[in-house]
């Protein structure tokens, strides 16, 4: 195997084979149906308020959630499973494009993440939660019926199967790192083995065709790249494909033959992020980028790919072909996707009761505006309450935010066991406060937005994860869970920016704005997935921010309810009150020049004259210059103050 720098990476404008180039059914027929059939199931509900709307005009709830409804059919093929989160809980859905809508296949105040499909399409393998700790469960199909395969307080995730389905992969959280496990299924009271068995965090396992080989996430060379483990070796043993100090890549996916293998990067060079694919038949190869994405799934014929592709403050499901080019637009999914299946199987007509239940079941807004009466607002504006118990410069939110607030710190103080949200950077920002240069149009002056105390990542109670969405940069907090028994959080699985690396006097990562840390150990709670379930949306870092450590927003979170910023400062300030002043210039700060008095020439002699005249005339006596008066001193100059 060539191992591969950044520099000589090739991927970018390498083409695939002749062979990706087949497709199996309609392009057309599919972006159409898959377009159509996703919008029609996804139900938006956040309430965008008018920015003239008077108090009297707020609708009962500003967050809704969809339905889906099940339909049995006969004749079901590429059914898709997808682990969405609803509520800050993710669910297992199924989906077929053209025929079914999303149907959830699991329910419950519990999490179903990482979906893996068995080599027969019979079961589908993940981790959950639901007993209190992170363990593997398998989906029976047919029946609806899950089955427990680990019962560990450790955090067990990420299943796959092997192609015989004697055992099962997965990474387990074991004294303070995540390591490839491998467990039988034909004699569950074995003892799992470790197959990766090193100090680095390894993750994400995905089980070759060949039976022989697992393609893994690991940082054990300084940054998560993939790396392929050979089953036949004890000595040299594993492989890094993809290389690239500065990608950040996930997530690797097997087609059906195993010829090929996909995953995700999200790179801060300059390679492309999105899905790429490597060739297993040549593998001294560069991976081939075929499009922007996350979470890659295989179709059963291995000539198509769904990814999800990341937005600012949602996801959007698309489709390629392995030319890289798009079967349909990207369409926007109803919650965070945390796993990805495209196998061919079929659900069972009709659907089990197991499944009808879970699907009927309406998810209930999380929280809804309590208006709170006030008095002396003019032209019925809208205005700021206090909140409770909070500490910040100005403790208040806007009236019609401010119960999303309060239930978003009472979720958090129930997943991460302390309130993270009791001290505040900032809330509530009034006129007369200036914040730092750039960011006179922030969301802190609406009364809509807050900012988590940034001294909470000194004090190794939060983290953040770079992640960079087109040309702007956004960030992923994360809350260090009260317990760290695996009952509460989750490990992080991306490595952390560390924004104070800036001040340790290296060019390099002061330009860059910080650099790549390790992921730290223990659980942890994703805070900005569970403040977007509240309809709080992170904000972009500025421009400047490499360089300009407030400009990174790192901390500041907003629920715009739909509004653009203009229109949201309006329901709480007049027009004129936004109006920007004509800059004046001011007087000069430094007075004319005062003329320093010059000396005045003291008066000459008078020449007396001579008594005899002669034809040489006797010259007068020259007078003696009279002694130059020294000149007076100059009072000092003031310069007077300027008072605007």
């Amino acid at each position: 195997m060539v191992r591969k720098t950044s520099q000589s990476r090739a991927r970018l404008k390498s083409k695939p084979p002749a062979d990706m180039f087949q497709t199996s059914r309609s392009r057309a027929a599919l972006q159409l149906s898959l377009t159509l059939v996703i919008a029609a199931s996804f139900l938006f509900g956040c309430v965008q308020n008018n920015a003239a709307a008077t108090p009297t005009e707020i609708s009962a709830t500003e967050t809704q959630t969809s339905t889906p409804s099940p339909i049995p059919l006969t004749d079901q093929k590429d059914v898709m499973i997808l682990s969405i989160e609803e509520n800050g809980f993710a669910h297992l859905f199924a989906y077929i494009p053209g025929k079914l809508g999303l149907t959830r296949l699991t329910s419950g105040d519990w999490s179903d993440i990482t979906p893996s499909m068995s080599p027969d399409g019979k079961h589908v393998a993940f981790a959950s939660n639901r007993n209190g700790f992170w363990d593997i469960y398998t989906l029976d199909i047919p029946s609806g019926q899950v089955a427990q395969i680990t019962n560990t307080p450790e955090y067990d995730s990420s299943p796959t199967f092997s192609p015989d389905l004697a055992w099962i992969a997965y990474d387990s959280y074991q004294d303070g790192n995540l390591e490839i496990m491998i467990q039988s299924l034909t004699n569950p009271e074995q003892k799992p083995i470790d197959l990766s068995n090193n100090d680095a965090a390894d993750y994400s396992p995905a089980w070759a065709p060949n039976g022989r080989q697992i393609a893994f996430v690991s940082n054990r060379d300084g940054n998560p790249d993939i790396w392929l483990a050979d089953l036949n070796k004890t000595d040299n043993r594993f492989t890094n494909l993809s290389n690239s100090p500065q990608a950040v890549e996930d997530h690797p996916v097997w087609n059906k033959d195993g010829s090929r293998l996909a995953w995700a990067s999200n790179s801060q060079g300059q390679d492309y992020s999105g899905i790429y694919i490597w060739d297993a038949s040549h593998p001294d190869h560069n991976a081939t980028w075929i499009g922007n994405g996350d979470w890659p799934a295989w179709n059963t014929q291995g000539d198509e790919i769904v990814a999800a592709v990341n937005a600012p403050n949602q996801q959007l499901l698309t489709a390629y072909t392995l030319q890289g080019q798009p079967l349909l637009l990207p369409t926007p999914l109803p919650g965070h996707l945390r796993g990805l299946l495209w196998p061919n199987i079929s659900l069972p007509n009709p659907l089990p009761q197991v499944y009808q239940q879970a699907a009927e079941q309406t998810p209930q807004a999380l929280w809804s505006p309590v208006v709170t009466p006030a008095v002396s607002v003019p032209n019925q504006r809208w205005y700021v309450v206090p909140l409770d118990k909070v500490q910040a410069p100005y403790p208040e939110l806007h009236d019609l935010v401010n119960e999303s607030f309060n239930v978003l710190r009472a979720r958090v103080i129930k997943d991460s066991g302390w309130d993270a949200l009791a001290n505040l950077e900032n809330a509530f920002v009034p006129l007369t406060t200036s914040l730092d240069p750039g960011l006179g149009d922030d969301w802190l002056y609406t009364g809509r937005a807050f900012a988590i105390n940034s001294l909470m990542v000194n004090a190794g109670w939060m983290a953040v994860v770079r992640e960079g969405i087109g040309p702007q940069t956004y960030w992923r907090l994360y809350l260090r869970a009260q317990n760290q028994d695996g009952s509460q959080g989750e490990p992080i699985h991306a490595s952390v920016w560390d924004l104070n690396a800036r001040y340790e006097l290296n060019p390099k990562t002061y330009e860059a704005g910080g650099q790549y840390a390790p992921a730290p150990s223990g659980y942890w709670v994703d805070f900005t997935s569970l403040a977007a379930a509240y309809g709080w949306e992170r904000l972009p870092a500025l421009p400047n921010w490499h360089n300009f450590y407030a400009g990174a927003r790192f901390t500041e979170f907003a629920l715009t309810g739909g509004l653009d910023w203009y229109s949201a400062m309006l329901q709480l300030y007049p027009a004129d009150a936004l109006l920007t002043p004509t800059p004046l210039l001011p007087p000069t700060s430094t007075p004319t020049r005062t003329p320093i008095p010059t000396s005045t020439r003291g008066p000459t002699r008078t020449p007396r004259a001579t008594s005899t005249p002669s034809n040489t005339p006797t010259p007068s006596n020259t007078p003696t210059p009279s002694n130059t008066p020294l000149p007076t001193s100059t009072p000092p100059t003031i310069i007077p103050t300027f008072k605007p």
